[in-house]
Parts: C-alpha cells; structure tokens; sequence
C-alpha cells in the first residue's frame, strides 16, 4: 500500500480445532521496521490525514466475507477493528455492527492528530465498541514542537474519555517512551496495551507497572528484531498478547504479502517456540489476556 492508503487495523482472537488452544490477535499500529519510509515517508507532515477503510478486499460484503472466512478457516473467530481516523470511523462501527464476533474500537491516531479529539466521546457508549484507540505518540518523523503538543494534548483527551467510560485504551507508541508514560501515569485508573510493540524493554517493565498490557505482533518473525523478541521472552503470561497489525507487518512466511487476521497463528507458533511453551498453553492465556482487558467484548 501507498503512504496515503487507508486501512483498518484489527485484533483477533483466534480458535484453533481444540477448545483448549485458542490464539489472540491484536492489531492497530504500523511500524514495521522494513518499511518506514515507504509508509512513515520522511516527507509525512504530522497533520496529513491517516484515514481508515477496508483492508484490500473489504470494500464489499464479499470481500469482507472471504477475508473472515480465510480468518476463520485458520482458527480466527473473533476480530477487534480499530478505528483511527474520523473520516471513516462509520466504516470499522458497520464492520462490528454487520458481523458476528466482531467489535470495534474509537480514537484518534497521532498520525491524523487533529489537535482536538472530543470527536471520539460520541461513539463511546455503543455496545460494540470495546475500547478507545488507537491513540497515542509518534515522535519518529515529527520534530517540530508544536505538532508534539497536539499530540500530547489529543492522547490526554482520549485518557480521560477512557477513564470517563470505564474502557481500555490502544496506545501506539514510538519514539517516544518518556512522553508516552508520563500520560498514561497522569491516568491511574485507566488500563490498556501497548500495541506492537516495537520499543526498549525499559519501556515495557514500566507500562507493566501502571498495569498495562504488551502486545507483540509479526515483527518478532523479522531477522533484524532482537529488541522485540527480548521483550516477548520477558513480558508475564498474564500481561501478553498477540497481534495481526493486519494490513501491515505479516509475519514470516507471509513477508512480503499483504496481512489479514488468519496469519496471527504463524506468529503464536513462533512466540510459544520462543517462549518455550506450547502453542496451546500460549493460546489459552493470551486469550484469557484479551477478554480480561477487553471485558466489553461478549
């Protein structure tokens, strides 16, 4: 996809053939570590629009129905489509409102920061929506002071909602650990994952504290990801989950394709060799994780 394409993300929680082995999958964000410049182009100003729409294929009911259906088929049953951009947030509420065992999340992402995301408190009290987000801070390509700030000021707005409606919150995070912890430690009461997570594990051990959740996605597959893959060896059973990042980031052996909600299995089954546990125990917990944190989705 081009820089200015629009995309979903989505979370997933994955059934494999026995009851017992059951794989989440979660999915906003996009940081894969290949393709900066082809989608963080360095010439990406902090305000150009980050819209949302179909993954490739979900324009239509059929599209949207092979995708779930190949979802399915690899033992994905549920997904969690996250909302990041105003323009097209009715576009991820019909996905959760038009499919079983689908749900949704509102936020405002800091790639389409606005400077005011009161927008968001509107769409917080639906049955399907499950969480706030994606939100959060992305430093990488924004260097300008200003633009920092409405980021900032677009995070605590969605902290607070959050806190307002009792929900979850999806932070993105990058490049910028010392911001992003100093707000979400301002909210105490406000509980949430940070979604692919790409930084230190300084960064990790202290979300954990604040009782956050970490969430890994396909980049640990990736050669040149010994970071991500120290802090998936170190995260506690109790406070991981998985995630697609769906239409970004497929994991080995889908580099190079697009990403879709099926493929999280491959990067479960590399997380349990990891981890050296099975793909079943690792299954069980991280779903377990995922309905702890989203207590909305039934």
């Amino acid at each position: 996809p081009k820089p200015r394409d629009r995309h979903y993300r989505d979370i997933g929680v994955a059934r494999r053939s026995a009851a017992t082995s059951r794989v989440l999958a979660l999915a906003p964000g996009g940081h894969d570590h290949d393709d900066h410049n082809r989608y963080h182009g360095k010439d990406r100003c902090a305000h150009e629009p980050r819209l949302v729409r179909p993954w490739p294929g979900l324009g239509s009911v059929g599209g949207t129905v092979r995708l779930t259906a190949r979802a399915r088929a690899a033992g994905v049953n549920e997904l969690l489509c996250i909302g990041v951009e105003q323009a097209a947030i009715e576009e991820v509420l019909a996905m959760a409102e038009n499919h079983s065992g689908v749900w949704a999340s509102v936020g405002e992402h800091p790639g389409s920061c606005s400077g005011d995301a009161a927008w968001v408190n509107r769409y917080l009290d639906r049955s399907d929506v499950i969480a706030v987000g994606e939100m959060g801070l992305d430093y990488l390509y924004v260097d300008d002071n200003k633009a920092r700030a409405e980021q900032r000021h677009t995070f605590a707005q969605q902290l607070q909602l959050a806190e307002n409606h009792a929900l979850p919150v999806i932070v993105h995070t990058r490049s910028a650990e010392v911001d992003t912890l100093a707000l979400i430690t301002e909210f105490p009461k406000v509980r949430g994952v940070l979604h692919c997570f790409t930084e230190s594990w300084a960064m990790a051990e202290q979300a954990l504290a604040e009782d956050y959740y970490i969430s890994i996605s396909g980049i640990v597959t990736f050669k040149n990801a010994a970071q991500v893959r120290e802090v998936a060896e170190r995260v506690p059973d109790e406070r991981l989950l998985i995630e697609t990042d769906a239409p970004w980031l497929a994991p080995v052996p889908h580099r190079g394709k697009k990403n879709e909600p099926g493929f999280v299995a491959d990067t479960a089954k590399f997380l349990a060799d990891l981890r050296g546990v099975e793909v079943a125990e690792l299954a069980q917990f991280t779903r377990e994780n995922f309905f702890r944190l989203f207590n909305r989705a039934v």
